[in-house]
């Protein structure tokens, strides 16, 4: 145990008192993110929306993710990483207090699609900030700080947001504003005079004519990846939870236990896993194993339902996500140039974004007309070609390397 703890210990070390600081701002920034959770509840039990158009509005969210990627991206290119973090932050604040305001089907939408073309322009921002300011060869475990930072302001966004909407539902928007207002203030006070580590470093595998991603046909092909991946993936927010309740009759408070072990995995495993990655692994072959964890994971629930396959299918997919998701950021930093990682950021946002408008319509569809074995094993089939398809893309793009270099 105490030998564990010291290489957990040692994985934090080198990181940029900058990464750090990322980090805080996403956990304040995420801890504040109990809207999204308890949307679906707060339309059907409080305005009083029937499913479909609760399902409308929510489209809008994704929607809205979309155009701030897309938008956050290309205007982080102009303006730079710091006046587009800073604006998403504090010009959700007022979205946030106007959303309860708003209690037609049509205006909700329009609010939510608004306030997530704003919060959403931040992710862009905040990826390029976060490879600029890493220390070189601690780019992938920068971006695996801020991804801790997200799944801890998950973990205590939603329960607070349970506590604050059985007093009022228009506190769970006051809080995000909060939340939001007070990321902002610490960003704005820590980064206003702060100078990149990596200013100097220009990326030898892009083009020096710093083209446009969207005409960079071998990164269209790695995003069209990451989409796939994503498709696949973040039925664990949907689907599987669905699954775990009519086909394995788990309760909720069983449901939320597996996916809390999940987060627990993710967080103490990350930065020990992603070490090991870098050291050890190409990239090309890190993407390929996780990729291919998460495919083995959904194909084994087409087998049993029993709890301690559910246990053991969470835990490898945790563990494939730990080996895929932040070496999408290193690879995105790697073939992005000097004056294009916004863009290069914003489309492999879309990427995801899409995904989440796709995900759960295609998922429950899927299951509701075919089962969910077909949908189990589908979704593992699908994994498995994109994880080959990441071994012979990523290396086509930046060459056979490891993030450290």
């Amino acid at each position: 145990m105490v030998k564990f703890l010291k290489i957990y210990i040692n994985s934090f070390k080198g990181l940029s008192a900058e990464s750090w600081m990322l980090a805080l701002v996403m956990l304040i920034n995420r801890s504040g993110s109990m809207v999204l959770p308890f949307l679906g509840v707060y339309m059907t039990d409080h305005l009083n929306f029937d499913l479909k158009s609760a399902g409308i509005v929510l489209s809008f969210f994704g929607i809205g993710s979309v155009v701030g990627s897309w938008f956050g991206g290309m205007i982080t290119d102009k303006i730079g990483e710091f006046k587009v973090q800073s604006l998403s932050l504090f010009l959700s604040v007022p979205m946030f207090c106007l959303i309860p305001l708003f209690h037609t089907e049509v205006g909700l939408a329009a609010i939510i699609f608004i306030q997530s073309s704003i919060s959403e322009a931040f992710r862009p921002a905040n990826s390029v900030a976060v490879s600029k300011y890493a220390k070189p060869g601690n780019v992938t475990r920068a971006f695996s700080l801020n991804r801790m930072a997200v799944n801890l302001g998950f973990s205590v966004g939603p329960a607070l947001g349970g506590i604050l909407a059985a007093i009022s539902y228009d506190f769970l928007f006051y809080s995000n504003a909060i939340g939001a207002l007070l990321a902002g203030l610490t960003y704005v006070f820590f980064f206003r005079n702060r100078s990149y580590r990596n200013k100097d470093k220009i990326n030898k595998t892009a083009d020096p004519k710093a083209i446009s991603p969207y005409k960079d046909t071998q990164f269209i092909l790695f995003a069209a990846a990451c989409f796939m991946f994503s498709v696949c993936f973040f039925q664990l927010l949907n689907t599987l939870t669905i699954f775990y309740k009519q086909e394995a009759d788990l309760s909720a408070q069983t449901i939320g236990y597996i996916l809390g072990f999940s987060g627990v995995i993710v967080v103490v495993m990350e930065m020990i896993m992603v070490q090991i990655a870098e050291k050890y692994l190409k990239l090309k072959t890190t993407m390929f194993l996780g990729t291919l964890f998460c495919a083995v994971s959904f194909g084994m629930l087409a087998a049993d339902t029993s709890i301690w396959l559910l246990v053991v299918s969470i835990s490898i997919l945790s563990l494939g996500e730990i080996w895929a998701l932040p070496f999408m950021a290193t690879i995105t930093s790697l073939r992005s140039g000097t004056h294009n990682k916004g863009a290069y950021m914003g489309l492999l946002g879309i990427a995801f974004s899409l995904s989440f408008i796709i995900t759960p319509s295609l998922g429950t569809f899927i299951a509701e007309n075919f089962g969910f074995t077909i949908l189990w094993i589908g979704t593992g089939i699908l994994l498995g070609i994109t994880a080959v398809a990441f071994y012979y893309i990523v290396p086509w793009m930046i060459g056979n390397k490891n993030s450290e270099e």
